[in-house]
């Protein structure tokens, strides 16, 4: 009875409990769904922010891409595609040819060489006395048509100068626009070569004078020793360049040259490797001082030829004299007149000393004609 009675009212309940029962479900189900819509939201917002902020960064690029297209080349530290030297990547070396190295190679025009010799200061357009290293590139490089030369005009090659008297070098140069000089302690090789409208080198030119042992010095000199140095800051009058050696030289021999650059002082480039020299040297003497080891080796050589000829004239006038001698004892055949017969042939000998040392007088003579035109001739 009791069992029934509860299942009865059971079933009475159920159904007024199933209503409820669906719309507590319901509003839990909503507000789960309202979490999990809250979540979603908020990561549509992170992604909208995440979104904006790629956007910023792309923006951000293409302000830097704009500016630095809108950069001067001249001034940005970019290096331009524009500029890079594909055949700088090629050792030289595909195939390999006999007698030559490989060169070094870089795709990016060697703009960092310099690190790679930690060890040297950067140039910086000082004189660095201990070495240094440039990162200046060559700059620009005339045709075949406008490559520089000169040539002295004075002193001439084989020319003399008056000792310790003032002259002036004159030199004639073509294809170099003189007048081009940059202050040599704080700009020295600090730029590249520059070309004028013209197409010719933007430069100048020095004149550098040193002492030599003799014009017939064959062992190199000291680059760090000369006489005399000059840069020629003006421009070339009629096309010739002058530097006045005030104090003039001491006796002696002397090599002059020139040394024809660019702005910066760097050597002039040019295009091709095969071309005649681009600048000019003569040899010439200070008085006749640089003569006297020449004058004396003629000298020598002259009392050298004196002796032979002294001795090879008293060889004859001896044979002459013997054979006069055997002609006379022959025919008189006595001690008497063998005794005349010394005597002669004392007198004979004396007499041709006297003729050898006329003789040799004579060639030395000649001996030093030929020395004053030697000297006439250099």
């Amino acid at each position: 009875m009791k069992f029934t009675s509860a299942l009865s009212a059971l079933v009475v309940v159920l159904p007024l409990l199933s209503p409820a029962m669906a719309q507590f479900g319901a509003q839990g189900n909503r507000n789960q769904g309202n979490q999990n819509g809250g979540q979603n939201n908020n990561n549509n917002n992170n992604n909208n922010n995440n979104n904006n902020q790629n956007n910023n960064n792309n923006q951000n690029n293409n302000q830097n891409n704009n500016q630095n297209n809108n950069q001067d080349p001249q001034t940005s530290l970019t290096l331009d595609s524009r500029v890079i030297a594909l055949g700088f990547a090629q050792n030289g070396q595909n195939p390999p040819v006999a007698g030559q190295v490989a060169s070094l190679t870089s795709t990016n025009n060697f703009i960092n060489f310099c690190l790679t010799v930690p060890n040297l200061e950067i140039t910086d357009g000082k004189q660095k006395t201990q070495g240094s290293c440039n990162p200046a590139p060559i700059g620009a490089i005339p045709s075949v048509d406008r490559m520089p030369s000169s040539k002295f005009e004075f002193p001439p090659n084989g020319g003399t100068v008056t000792p310790n008297q003032q002259f002036q070098i004159r030199m004639a140069i073509q294809n170099l626009a003189t007048g081009n000089f940059v202050n040599a302690q704080a700009n020295y090789f600090a730029a590249p070569q520059q070309l004028n409208g013209a197409g010719i080198i933007l430069g100048h030119s020095h004149v550098v004078i040193e002492r030599l042992t003799s014009l017939a010095q064959t062992q190199p000199t000291n680059p760090r020793n000369f006489e005399f140095f000059k840069g020629l800051n003006g421009a070339a009058n009629g096309g010739v360049l002058t530097a006045d050696v005030t104090d003039g030289l001491s006796p002696g021999a002397y090599r002059l040259c020139s040394i024809n650059t660019s702005s910066n002082h760097q050597p002039a480039i040019v295009p091709v490797a095969q071309h005649g020299a681009l600048d000019d040297c003569v040899y010439f003497t200070s008085g006749a001082a640089a003569n006297n080891n020449q004058n004396q080796n003629n000298q020598n050589g002259n009392g050298q030829q004196q002796n032979q000829n002294q001795n090879q004239n008293g060889q004859q006038q001896n044979n002459q004299n013997n054979n006069q001698n055997q002609n006379q004892n022959g025919q008189q055949g006595n001690g008497q007149q063998n005794n005349q017969n010394q005597n002669q042939n004392q007198n004979n000998q004396n007499n041709g000393q006297g003729r050898r040392g006329f003789g040799g007088f004579n060639r030395g003579n000649n001996g030093g004609r030929r020395g004053l035109s030697a000297r006439a001739q250099l």
